[in-house]
């Protein structure tokens, strides 16, 4: 089986920088894990790599989509698994990194996005009841059933909010319960699965800094580029946190100073999610960055524990 490497872990934890490191030292090859990043002209407001940070390490699945075009985790999931049978056939090391937990468990889940089937009319009903009585309105219709994916989705990503309680109507389960039951074991990779951490604190006063700087580098004019272009506020690629709320801003909504908190507010949000998300799969291996020095450290650390995972492999492989 193909190796395959992860580096997950909330949003401005870090993951770029030891990502580089780790890939030079592994001979590895990077495929990102980003919801956002996928998306092209969206530079700032998605903390995308650029290409002096990528120092040649070669990147995959990044500047992909058209802002306007939709794409979904089944999408991600095909053009994934080519990339990483690219990687791997060039006898470099598949290395996953991101934050988008569904892109990572399509990868290492036996994930079916049709078995759980489709329901045209309950789709076309909910879709009405959202024009008539307002997404939020559907969206709360997940408060009752699926109080996970309430939490998770905004009103405004209708099209999953939708997707949630189809199957939630067809199976009697909430999606994560659904997708929970596929078989971990029956997939084609051997899985190295680390997530970043650290104090909850300094992570979110990172997410707060993290926001300062995408305005100083001009994250306002990036959404007027957007914008111009005819890109708009109900395409998948817009909901995104930072183009939502300048979006507002730019449309005379809400202030500057509202855009910047809610922009900080939502992406604290977001990393709690994420950090819920990791916390389900028990192969996970935590790093808690502060108890180390530096990212070198880690890095070492990183390269170690893997190391000993690889040997313990192949004995239990040889003693089978």
């Amino acid at each position: 089986m193909k190796d395959l490497f992860i580096l997950a872990g909330p949003t401005a934890v870090g993951k770029t920088d030891i990502s580089i490191k780790l890939a030079k030292r592994l001979n590895g090859e990077i495929l990102s894990a980003d919801s956002m990043q996928i998306y092209k002209y969206m530079d700032i407001g998605s903390a995308k790599v650029t290409k002096d940070e990528m120092q040649d390490v070669p990147h995959y699945l990044i500047d992909i989509v058209e802002p306007h075009e939709n794409f979904n985790v089944s999408e991600y999931k095909k053009i994934a698994e080519e990339n990483i049978d690219i990687i791997s056939g060039k006898g470099k090391l598949p290395m996953l990194v991101g934050g988008t937990g569904l892109y990572i468990n399509s990868l290492i889940y036996n994930y079916d996005f049709t078995e759980a089937g489709n329901d045209e009319e309950y789709r076309t009903y909910l879709q009405h009841l959202a024009q008539t009585k307002g997404k939020e309105y559907v969206h709360n219709l997940l408060r009752d059933v699926d109080i996970e994916s309430y939490n998770r989705l905004y009103p405004n990503d209708l099209k999953r909010v939708i997707r949630a309680l189809e199957v939630y109507k067809l199976t009697d389960k909430t999606i994560s319960q659904f997708n929970e039951e596929n078989d971990i074991y029956d997939i084609p990779y051997n899985v190295f699965y680390f997530v970043l951490n650290m104090d909850r604190d300094k992570l979110y006063d990172r997410i707060n800094r993290r926001v300062d700087i995408m305005m100083e580098k001009g994250l306002i004019d990036e959404v007027k580029r957007l914008k111009s272009m005819g890109y708009t506020a109900d395409m998948q690629s817009m909901k995104g946190i930072g183009y939502k709320e300048i979006l507002y801003y730019l449309d005379g909504n809400i202030s500057l100073e509202e855009a910047i908190y809610l922009i900080k507010k939502g992406s604290r949000n977001y990393a709690k999610r994420q950090l819920t998300w990791f916390r389900k799969d028990k192969r996970v291996i935590w790093i808690d960055k502060d108890k180390f020095n530096c990212d070198d450290e880690i890095v070492q650390n990183i390269i170690d524990q893997l190391s000993l995972l690889k040997c313990n492999a192949i004995k239990e492989a040889n003693s089978l």
